[in-house]
């Protein structure tokens, strides 16, 4: 925790920052409210400890003071001249706390240790709010709305994981849903009530990305000016996730190797090893194995974190989940629009189902709630779409490979082998291809056959 101790007795005022660190936080002092209150605005601190004699200033009124600007900010009253009617009067005003001087080491270490598990309690109820705005944001992800074979057995694989200490590493295209699934893995797992923290690993320097993931101490690069815990600190006990794992710099993988085998980090700047109790989580759109090969991730890294690994399937591959997804993303932004949407024409239809969707979940949400937004009439027709999808002519498959849809100028051969191709690429097995298609697997197999599938 962060401390700032305001007390115009420098003596008193240096020891006290003394034992709160020697306790293993943070303290700072100063001399007057007034400098107090300059640096509260300034920075974010967890606790003040506050005396009530300052000189010319009174400390009840600068409690009050705090207790208007700071309020989520808990204060500790401290004097030497310690009465029932000074404590009543400091409780009264918002103080939640109150030591007399001079104090015993085992006092102050016991009040820290209630400040604490005060500041842990406040955060998670913060944590706790946060989820729940984060929820009702993401409450159009439907990660579990599925029945694509290949989205099952992925979610059958992170499900048990779940319940595991394990490292996960999530691969896949970009918006197929890996930050999403994530979420859902800690919520899923036994850490469900501790805290989920996720750090995007491209969106920082080298400088900034090691301090915001392990933390640093007050001067130790331009701009620390004060010491400062990171993300791994923010997720004691609970869930670290690392976004776009891939980009991770070289320099500090191998700090993250340590944390992942050792369970051991070092804040920058500092000498001082601390242990951490966290699963971690990475995902990535990256071929790890090809960035190892070309000398831009370090393989012990990679073989550390690809302890269970899973791919997050494109959307092209998901067509039994394509509609379904459709219809959900269609409700949720109608509900939010007020817009009387209630389904898609045949033909909307048809173009979903034959574009490639290069951004997968990401790009269809946003292709819908565009939709839903422009709609003229009760459903979602052709017009409504972006245009990339109404000037669509083709199925894409997983492999790149472009295939007719229903109505191009083909022939029905054409269009047989495109939808045998399909469903071949979105079934786990050729005895449910076959039972999906009508026929048995002897014309199965000729058909491949004739295409060139064998």
């Amino acid at each position: 925790m962060d401390f700032l101790v305001i007390d115009d007795d420098k003596t008193f005022r240096d020891a006290t920052c003394f034992l709160i660190e020697e306790a293993g936080h943070y303290a700072e002092g100063v001399e007057s409210g007034q400098l107090g209150l300059n640096l509260l605005r300034e920075d974010k601190w967890d606790a003040v400890l506050l005396d009530v004699n300052l000189g010319r200033e009174n400390g009840l009124e600068v409690l009050t003071e705090m207790q208007k600007q700071f309020p989520q900010v808990p204060v500790v009253m401290v004097t030497a001249q310690g009465s029932v009617k000074v404590a009543v009067e400091a409780m009264r005003r918002g103080a939640v706390d109150f030591l007399e001087k001079p104090f015993q080491r085992e006092q102050l270490i016991t009040v820290l240790a209630r400040m604490q598990r005060l500041s842990q309690m406040s955060k998670r109820i913060e944590r706790l709010e946060q989820e729940v705005t984060e929820n009702h944001a993401q409450n159009a992800e439907p990660i579990f709305d599925f029945t694509t074979p290949v989205m099952r057995e992925v979610m059958e694989i992170l499900l048990r994981a779940a319940k595991t200490p394990a490292s996960i590493l999530l691969f896949g295209e970009s918006g197929t849903g890996k930050s999403v699934a994530a979420r859902a893995i800690h919520q899923q797992s036994h850490l469900a009530d501790k805290p989920f923290v996720t750090v995007s690993c491209p969106s920082l320097s080298k400088e900034l990305l090691e301090s915001e993931l392990f933390g640093h101490v007050k001067g130790s690069f331009t701009g620390a000016i004060k010491d400062h815990w990171g993300k791994v600190k923010a997720a004691e006990g609970g869930t670290l996730c690392l976004d776009e794992i891939g980009d991770l710099p070289l320099e500090i993988q191998p700090k993250l190797l340590r944390l992942l085998q050792e369970r051991e980090y070092e804040r920058l700047g500092e000498n001082v090893t601390r242990v951490a109790n966290l699963r971690v989580i990475a995902a990535t759109n990256r071929d790890l194995k090809m960035r190892v090969a070309e000398g831009l991730f370090r393989e012990d890294l990679y073989f550390r974190l690809n302890v269970i690994s899973v791919e997050m399937p494109p959307l092209r591959a998901r067509d039994g989940d394509l509609i379904r997804f459709a219809e959900h993303y269609r409700r949720i932004f109608a509900a939010q629009c007020g817009r009387k949407v209630e389904g898609f024409s045949p033909e909307a239809v048809a173009h979903l189902l034959a574009y490639g969707w290069p951004g997968n979940l990401r790009e269809l949400r946003n292709a819908i709630e565009r939709a839903v937004i422009l709609a003229k009439g009760d459903q979602l027709c052709p017009g409504d779409l972006p245009a990339e999808l109404r000037g669509q002519t083709t199925i894409t498959t997983t492999n790149g490979e472009h295939l007719p849809q229903v109505g191009s100028l083909v022939s029905l051969e054409e269009l047989e082998e495109a939808h045998l191709r399909k469903i071949l690429e979105c079934t786990p097995s050729r005895t449910e291809a076959a039972q999906i298609l009508g026929i048995d697997q002897a014309t199965l197999y000729r058909k491949r056959k004739k295409i060139g599938l064998e």
